[in-house]
């Protein structure tokens, strides 16, 4: 019941982590299907007690944490409930053992290890003329005609380990996850307890966070993340995936649809990771901030003190002092530090009367400045809304071309964010074109504007 519970919650959804009430409601529909089902008398406690039970220190399965600026505590999966979970899936007998495409995983690899470690030049040029002549040879394959294309067993055979890798790296975040959590921990253990320096407490905590940074984990995972936020390369695997779930062979496996978006769930178990990462530097300023507001206290009661004894001795001052200092240090003045003496210098300013002159310069560039009649572009949107509900942005471009360039379609765009009537589609692109002062063509994407009245 539990882990089918979990994977049910957790896995199948890609979730990260779940409020409590969320997650006390599906537990208590999902125990109200098992009774009738089985036997009304099975899972007799709560779903509450349950989910305390699977949270509490001895057994560890969940992790009940309460979130930045919220009063609701959260659910989310151990890293080692997850990797029971996945031991578990895979002990299902699968739909076929995919040996070619692990056999050609590993030739793969092994190539990529030989020329990564390849000091040699001339072998590394000999090995790039011979995949560029094997890719000469496939070119001139297609253009006549002969297509090598893979058989549906084989590509079902690929998309089921791609699957399979796509979803265990969601578990990989949560273990690194846990790795930072863990080191925020130990900062707080060791600034509640530490009585020394805050250099030498910052020299350990930026160390073990280096460590974890540096290892192999750590660096996979900052080069991992370095790529998935590449604009480019997230279009690449969108389109991708768009093109490989469309394919017959794989529509016959009946995938998960959420695999078409598992690189939006990568951005989103990556981001959770980064706020982790991101706490543990508030925790150290915190600790910084705390420490220098306690010796600066320190500080005012020593000079607290000070006056105190000054004030106590102001009208009976001591007559043993043994000797008087009239000032605290000795004055030096070397011979060579003596400025010489250098003489006043008298100005001589010249009586002239001024002269009203004439200027030849051509004054005109001072009034060809760019201005965007804003007034003038609204009485545009609203002449074309009188005969029609809705009007687009390149519509109303066709009929009024732009005369101001960039500087009219940004004024245009800016009527469309203040009117609330407007609607500015992000799924949906549009070009619009222009011709600048030059008359060089210019162009421009950005998202669809609709004008509505």
């Amino acid at each position: 019941m539990i882990i089918a519970f979990f994977h049910r919650c957790f896995v199948k959804p890609n979730a990260r982590a779940l409020p409590a009430s969320e997650l006390e409601n599906a537990l208590e529909d999902y125990l109200y299907t098992l009774r009738i089902q089985v036997d009304a008398a099975v899972f007799p406690r709560a779903a509450c007690e349950y989910l305390a039970d699977w949270a509490a220190n001895e057994r560890g399965w969940l992790r009940k944490y309460y979130p930045q600026h919220s009063d609701e505590p959260h659910f989310d999966l151990t890293p080692a409930t997850e990797q029971a979970i996945r031991w578990l899936t895979g002990l299902e007998q699968p739909h076929f053992i995919g040996a070619e495409s692990r056999l050609t995983l590993v030739f793969d690899l092994l190539q990529q290890i030989v020329d990564g470690a390849e000091t040699d030049p001339e072998a590394r040029l000999r090995d790039l003329e011979t995949r560029r002549e094997a890719i000469e040879r496939e070119i001139e394959d297609v253009r006549a005609g002969h297509l090598n294309l893979m058989d549906p067993t084989r590509l079902r055979e690929r998309f089921l380990q791609m699957a399979d890798t796509a979803r265990g790296l969601l578990g990989d975040f949560r273990q690194v996850e846990a790795n930072f959590r863990r080191l925020d921990r130990q900062v707080r253990e060791q600034v509640a307890t530490w009585e020394g320096g805050k250099g030498d407490v910052l020299d350990q905590v930026f160390g073990e966070h280096d460590r974890i940074a540096d290892s192999d984990q750590g660096r996979s995972f900052r080069a991992f993340w370095d790529l998935l936020m590449s604009p480019s390369r997230q279009e690449e695997l969108s389109e991708l995936l768009a093109r490989t779930l469309a394919l017959a062979p794989v529509a016959e496996l009946d995938p998960d649809p959420a695999l078409g978006r598992i690189h939006y769930d990568w951005l989103a178990a990556g981001e959770h990771t980064q706020r982790v990462v991101a706490r543990l530097s508030e925790q150290l300023r915190r600790y910084i901030d705390d420490q220098a507001w306690l010796e600066n206290r320190r500080i005012m009661g020593l000079i607290r003190d000070l006056e105190q004894h000054a004030l106590a001795l102001r009208e009976s001052p001591p007559r043993d002092l043994a000797m008087r200092l009239d000032e605290p240090a000795p004055r030096v003045e070397l011979p060579m530090e003596r400025p010489l003496y250098s003489p006043p210098m008298t100005p001589h300013i010249a009586q002239q009367v001024l002269e009203e002159g004439e200027a030849d310069g051509d004054a005109g560039a001072l009034f060809e400045q760019a201005f965007v009649d804003r007034a003038l572009l609204q009485a545009r949107i609203r002449q074309a809304l009188q005969t029609r509900e809705q009007v687009s942005l390149s519509g109303l471009l066709e009929q009024h071309p732009l005369e101001q360039g960039l500087a009219e379609l940004v004024a245009y765009l800016a009527l469309a964010a203040d009117d609330h009537r407007s609607v500015i589609d992000e799924s949906d692109q549009q070009t619009v074109y222009w011709h600048d002062r030059q008359g060089v063509p210019r162009s421009a994407t950005l998202p669809r504007v609709i004008f509505s009245r």
